[in-house]
């Protein structure tokens, strides 16, 4: 990678941001005035081009650079080709991730590895792909996570997830304690039940194992554990992330910071 020239504005990536939260954190940043990279699986380029055009319309530029983040070397050219593009990285969102319902005794050894490739493997290059540019700019950056309430707590039928999102939080911690000598900040936020696909999928299976109906399964977890009474939208965390990508939350770093409406009290 090659050093960029320093300009007074500043470029985000997204990771898993062709839809849901990920989507919503790049129309923000983008509303914030940043210029933004668009990363998916190359499977979704269509809906990453739909989104470039989208937030160009507000006056930013933005690129697209499909790539698989759980794989060795992936975010480095994700990262060198956005930087190529766009001059320069001052904020990673490490968005991309999965989710999927299994008792913990049929959760098989290929279930698990493609859990944690994906969600902490793929975590953990897409941190070090960011940090590393960061470091060679030489004025510091932003890296944010995609963690959630179960990095805080467990949640029967998600115990792969849970394991990898438990480890989000603890590499979060680690890598803020390494970098920030280097002027970085490494935060993730933590979102609980939110109206997405990913759930869609949760609730799928949630209701076969409980003999609901669809959407049954949202609706229960909605009325019996968030606070406020209605179930999370993408927007509803969008907020946050837009506030560990600004110059306010400077002086945060190393949190894992739940935003889910009132389910987990810490």
């Amino acid at each position: 990678m090659t050093t960029p020239t320093h300009t007074t504005e500043r470029v985000a990536c997204i990771t898993g941001a062709a839809s849901g939260i990920g989507a919503s954190i790049a129309r923000r940043l983008a509303e914030d005035g940043l210029h933004v990279a668009l990363n998916d699986l190359p499977d979704q380029r269509e809906a990453l081009d739909d989104l470039a055009a989208e937030v160009q319309s507000r006056g930013v530029r933005a690129t697209v650079v499909p790539g698989d983040i759980s794989e060795a070397g992936g975010p480095d050219d994700v990262v060198a080709r956005l930087v190529s593009e766009l001059g320069q990285l001052d904020v990673m969102v490490s968005n991309a991730g999965i989710a999927e319902v299994k008792p913990l005794l049929e959760v098989s050894a290929e279930d698990w590895d493609r859990m944690l490739g994906i969600n902490l493997r793929g975590m953990f290059l897409t941190y070090t792909a960011a940090a590393r540019q960061m470091i060679e700019q030489g004025r510091g950056g932003k890296i944010i996570g995609a963690a959630s309430l179960v990095a805080h707590r467990p949640f029967p039928m998600l115990g792969h997830y849970v394991a990898s999102k438990y480890g989000v939080r603890g590499l979060t911690q680690n890598a803020a304690a390494e970098w920030a000598k280097h002027g970085i900040t490494v935060n993730a936020y933590c979102p609980g039940i939110v109206d997405t696909p990913m759930w869609d999928l949760i609730d799928e299976r949630l209701a076969e194992e409980e003999g609901l109906e669809p959407g049954e399964a949202k609706q229960k977890y909605t009325e019996q554990m968030i606070s406020l009474g209605r179930m999370q939208r993408p927007e509803d965390v969008v907020g946050f992330v837009s506030y560990l990508a600004s110059p306010d939350s400077d002086y945060m770093t190393g949190q894992s910071v739940i935003v889910d409406g009132g389910i987990h009290f810490v």
